[in-house]
């Protein structure tokens, strides 16, 4: 007879005392999770002996396990017993190795075996992580060390200020007038534009300008279309070598920004998403098409990529584009209070030059609520793309110079007359 997380048998007369299966599965991955990290340990000192290797590392483990199913007193003299004797262990090989890293390491140990008697899946994927992060000690200390320079380091730190620190503290409810400005939504804006601009330059030193920059404008586009324009307009205008490389990832990161507005109108109105496809297919081929030609055109590119003293991102740059939109977004919820449920499509066509999906969802929602035709539908799904995409133009204008911004432009507005087409055919 089988119980909850216990194996219970009877021999006929009297039933035999159950045996607790999940402190056999703690007991396991304990011992599990000790042998990964001692035999990581192991092998990255095979030149000289290891105070702590597999085996140490292994009865760490059990002894915090069978240390935290004894009670709480016992765990912690336990841990106080282990910190000291990898306080002695670092005293006894500071001269051959300064580093904190075993001692650490078994004081970890030592943590997740006693946290595997309560969560073994967790106990056991963060002791994976673990031997991961000790096993590639020299990969990681080339990229602190070599790759990434000093000025990149302090832009990476600027934005996990921004991302982490900033952040969280700012109210993400809308606040002023009409309801209309999120400090947190606008500051997300500043971070993505932050954000994306250092993915491409961090791409591009890895993969390189051709390739790196349309996969880093592809892939961006799916965070926020008009910052990577604005990105790669700052890209061209610093490099002008790479320019058709540049324009090419600003195509393609609208690309990729209206793709996400299908699953958007299947969320919010299923049946809508069968009368817009012919319109978003024939801009979206155009947008691929544009994006390719950038890239064929860019092949002979032989421009190095950027260096480690070139800057990330810039601040004011991101902090501008995410005043602009506030102000857009500001004017738009003006415009529904003042006019009313009539004026819900216009002020979703004038916020799409912010933000194209927030607008999508809009024309959805009237869709649904029998507030559109199908006919009306394709025509505001155009008047929102129309929108989208000349303010995107102007802001690669801005951002990049002449040569980009009227690159972008083309291509865009290229788009928006192959899928004007598709709808006065259709």
């Amino acid at each position: 007879m089988q119980a909850r997380g216990r194996i219970a048998a009877t021999d006929g007369r009297k039933r035999v005392p159950a045996f607790d299966t999940t402190l056999l599965l703690g007991f396991s991955s304990a011992l599990g999770l000790g042998l990964l990290i001692g035999l990581v340990r192991e092998r990255h000192h095979t030149h000289a002996p290891v105070a702590a290797g597999l085996r140490t590392h292994a009865l760490t483990a059990l002894a915090a396990a069978i240390a935290a199913t004894i009670g709480l007193p016992v765990l912690l003299v336990a841990l106080a017993a282990v910190g000291l004797l990898a306080a002695m262990a670092y005293q006894a090989t500071r001269r051959r190795d300064p580093g904190l890293t075993g001692e650490v390491a078994l004081v970890l140990t030592f943590l997740l075996g006693g946290l595997a008697m309560r969560t073994p899946a967790l106990a056991t994927g963060l002791a994976v992580v673990v031997a991961v992060l000790l096993y590639a000690k020299q990969p990681l200390h080339a990229l602190t060390r070599d790759t990434f320079s000093e000025r990149e380091v302090s832009d990476g730190l600027l934005l996990l200020a921004a991302a982490l620190v900033v952040l969280p503290i700012l109210p993400d409810r809308t606040l002023g007038p009409f309801d209309a400005i999120n400090p947190a939504t606008i500051w997300k804006l500043v971070v993505l534009v932050m954000a994306i601009s250092a993915l491409g330059h961090v791409v591009l030193r890895v993969i390189g300008n051709r390739w790196g920059l349309a996969a880093a404008g592809f892939f961006a586009g799916y965070v926020s279309s008009t910052a990577a324009v604005i990105g790669f307009g700052q890209r061209a205008k610093e490099t002008p070598a790479l320019l058709r490389s540049a324009v090419a990832a600003a195509l393609l990161s609208n690309l990729a920004s209206l793709s996400l507005c299908v699953p958007i109108l299947w969320t919010v109105s299923p049946p809508l998403v069968g009368d817009l496809l012919p319109e978003l297919c024939a801009i979206g081929l155009v947008m691929l098409a544009g994006g390719l030609l950038g890239l064929r055109a860019g092949r002979d590119e032989t421009v190095q990529p950027p260096t480690a003293e070139s800057r990330m991102f810039r601040f004011s740059h991101a902090l501008t584009f995410a005043l602009i939109v506030a102000a857009l977004t500001f004017i738009a919820a003006a415009l529904a209070a003042w006019i009313g449920p009539r004026g819900a499509m216009a002020a979703a066509a004038l916020s799409a030059t912010a933000e194209l999906h927030a607008a999508v969802a809009t024309l959805a929602s009237q869709f649904s609520r029998d507030g559109l035709e199908a006919g009306e539908a394709r025509w505001w799904m155009l008047a929102l793309l129309t929108a989208s995409l000349i303010a995107k133009s102007v802001i690669a204008w801005v951002s990049g110079g002449k040569a980009y911004g009227g690159r972008v432009a083309a291509g865009l507005l290229a788009a928006l007359v192959a899928g004007g087409v598709v709808v006065w055919l259709t």
